[in-house]
C-alpha cells in the first residue's frame, strides 16, 4: 500500500473510531486529532529551539564583543560567531526543525483533498464536511455557493477569525520580543543570516499570511494550519516565557 491510500485509511480509521463522539463532523475532527499529535511528536524539537533561544540570548554579550573587536572585519566577525556557537553547541537553525518537519503532513492532507481518486479508487474523503463545507472544498467554492454568509461561508468566517485572534495574539508577542535583536516568529534570527534586521521588522506581520493560506488550500489543509498555528502560539507562549 503506498503511503496516500495508508493515509487516506488512517483518517478514515480515526474518524470512525470517534465518530460516536463527532457524528457528521468525525473526519474533521480526525484532522485536528492527526495535527496535535504531530506537533505532540515534534514538541521536544520544540522545546530544544527554546532552550537554542536562550541560549543564544545569554551569548549576546560576546557577541557584541566580538562585533567591536571585529568591526572593520565582517569575515573574520562570522568565522569568530561561529565558532562561538560551535563552543557553546548552540546551533542558530535549530528554531526551524520544528517547523520543516510538519511540511510532510501537510502536504499530504493538501494532497489527499485535492485528488478525486486515491490509489486508483475514488476519494471517499471528500464526501466529508465541516458542518456545511466540503473538506476537499476552498473558500472560493464557498463563496460560489453561496457567499461569505451562505452555509459553507459561514464556515470559513469561523476558521479566519480564530486565526486572525491567533495572529493578533502572536503579533503582539513578537512585537515585544522584536525590541532586542531581529526575530521571526518569537525565535531570535542568527546574527550571520543575510538580512536578519528587514526580516525583524517584517517578522510581527508573518502570522496574519495564514489567513491567505487558509483560504486558498483545501478545507481539510486549513484545519492543519488552524490547529497547528493556534498551538504554536500557546507553546510559544509556554516555551518563550
Amino acid at each position: 500500500m503506498s503511503v496516500f491510500p495508508a493515509f487516506a485509511h488512517l483518517v478514515e480509521q480515526l474518524a470512525d473510531l470517534i465518530q460516536p463522539l463527532f457524528g457528521a463532523t468525525a473526519a474533521a475532527a480526525a484532522i485536528v486529532l492527526f495535527t496535535a499529535l504531530v506537533r505532540l511528536l515534534v514538541h521536544p524539537l520544540s522545546r530544544a529551539a527554546a532552550r537554542g533561544q536562550k541560549a543564544r540570548t545569554a551569548l549576546q554579550p560576546q557577541i557584541a564583543e566580538l562585533r567591536a573587536r571585529h568591526k572593520n572585519d565582517p569575515q573574520k566577525f562570522q568565522q569568530a560567531l561561529l565558532a562561538l556557537h560551535a563552543e557553546e553547541k548552540v546551533s542558530p537553525l535549530s528554531g526551524c526543525l520544528p517547523g520543516l518537519l510538519q511540511l510532510p503532513a501537510f502536504f499530504l492532507l493538501y494532497h489527499l483533498f485535492s485528488n478525486t481518486t486515491v490509489g486508483g479508487e475514488r476519494n471517499g474523503l471528500l464526501d466529508h464536511r465541516l458542518f456545511a463545507a466540503p473538506l476537499g472544498g476552498r473558500w472560493a467554492d464557498a463563496l460560489a455557493g453561496g457567499g461569505p454568509f451562505g452555509p459553507a461561508g459561514l464556515v470559513y468566517l469561523g476558521l479566519f477569525a480564530v486565526v486572525a485572534a491567533v495572529a493578533a495574539f502572536t503579533f503582539l508577542r513578537v512585537r515585544r520580543t522584536t525590541a532586542a535583536p531581529a526575530t521571526a516568529d518569537g525565535v531570535a534570527l542568527p546574527e550571520q543570516v543575510p538580512g536578519a534586521a528587514a526580516i525583524g521588522k517584517i517578522a510581527p506581520y508573518l502570522s496574519f499570511f495564514t489567513l491567505v493560506t487558509v483560504a486558498v488550500v483545501p478545507l481539510a489543509a486549513a484545519l492543519y494550519v488552524v490547529t497547528s498555528t493556534t498551538w504554536s502560539a500557546a507553546e510559544r507562549a509556554v516555551l518563550h516565557r
